[in-house]
């Protein structure tokens, strides 16, 4: 999921699939990109769907995924996403955008991809490393410096340990239009698999990057010490890296999954996620209720109403 403000509405973007489906796994190929808006950022209203699949052939007539939106210097809203194409049969994955001058009605830019993994830096896909080529989840923001826009995507180096080749994809662009990709802002070998829907957020004047990452996807050496999935935190000294995610600490365990942090208009900050497994192990997949974040002593982001106290 992932949110946008636009000084009257709070808006969210989330994958969505029918429980008609049955088997929950069945959701990540029969998906739509759904929509919602709220005066409170609790009770939510339903509007029409942001993005389908494309027709074939293109970058994106399998599926569209995760992503985000920003607003561009003349107004209007883009929306990064993920995309898989028939073609790969939904293994690689690449990122497009569409544009709204609403947020409500999307036209996406072009049937070709906007950025891809580079072999320079980055793993693709040759059916046995891992399960797919993963360039997917942009995360984008302004330069801090006013140079120009980064893109953060959850990617897989080109070497280390199989299961240790996650790392924080990187691309820049001057006008959100030309992307270039860039080395990874992350090294491999941190533990993780890999790191998806990563976010940087600055909050109380110190910068966080935030992602996830289930157990199935941590290293050997992780699991080895019991370490389980969830969402996941690193402070960094910058928003544009290098992100020491070696350090990362969990924010949540696995009943949370995929969270993002929200600033509302009275500046407090907040944790969404998705209910991703109940008490049983059974897959739920629900918007949760927003829950409050802040720094401990320890230097530390963390749930402030204790709910996952028991991670520190």
């Amino acid at each position: 999921m992932w949110f946008v403000d636009d000084g009257y509405e709070y808006h969210v973007f989330y994958l969505k699939a029918s429980r008609a489906l049955g088997d929950p796994n069945r959701r990540h190929f029969n998906v739509t990109v759904g929509h919602a808006v709220s005066d409170d950022l609790r009770s939510w209203r339903e509007v029409s769907d942001a993005l389908i699949a494309s027709e074939s052939p293109a970058f994106d007539d399998y599926t569209t995924w995760t992503g985000s939106v920003v607003r561009a210097p003349d107004g209007t809203w883009r929306m990064f996403y993920t995309g898989t194409s028939r073609a790969d049969g939904g293994l690689v994955q690449r990122v497009g955008v569409a544009a709204s001058n609403d947020l409500y009605t999307w036209a996406k830019a072009s049937t070709e991809a906007l950025v891809e993994a580079d072999a320079t830096w980055y793993e693709k896909y040759d059916g046995a490393t891992w399960f797919d080529e993963a360039w997917r989840d942009p995360w984008v923001f302004a330069d801090p410096d006013g140079d120009g826009w980064h893109m953060l995507v959850t990617a897989r180096a080109n070497h280390g340990e199989a299961d240790g080749r996650g790392v924080i994809g990187h691309a820049t662009s001057p006008d959100l239009r030309s992307w270039t990709v860039r080395a990874p802002l992350s090294n491999p070998g941190a533990g993780f698999g890999q790191l998806e829907v990563p976010q940087i957020a600055t909050i109380d004047g110190r910068t966080v990057l935030v992602f996830s990452c289930l157990h199935g996807e941590l290293s050997e050496d992780r699991k080895r010490t019991g370490e389980r999935g969830g969402v996941w935190a690193v402070p960094v000294d910058s928003a544009t890296g290098p992100y020491d995610v070696e350090k990362a600490f969990q924010l949540t365990d696995e009943s949370l999954y995929a969270g993002r942090l929200v600033q509302d208009r009275d500046g407090a900050w907040w944790l969404f996620a998705f209910h991703h497994v109940d008490d049983s192990g059974a897959f739920v997949g629900a918007l949760s209720d927003p829950l409050p974040v802040g720094w401990a002593p320890d230097g530390r982001l963390h749930v402030s109403d204790g709910r996952f106290d028991h991670l520190a």
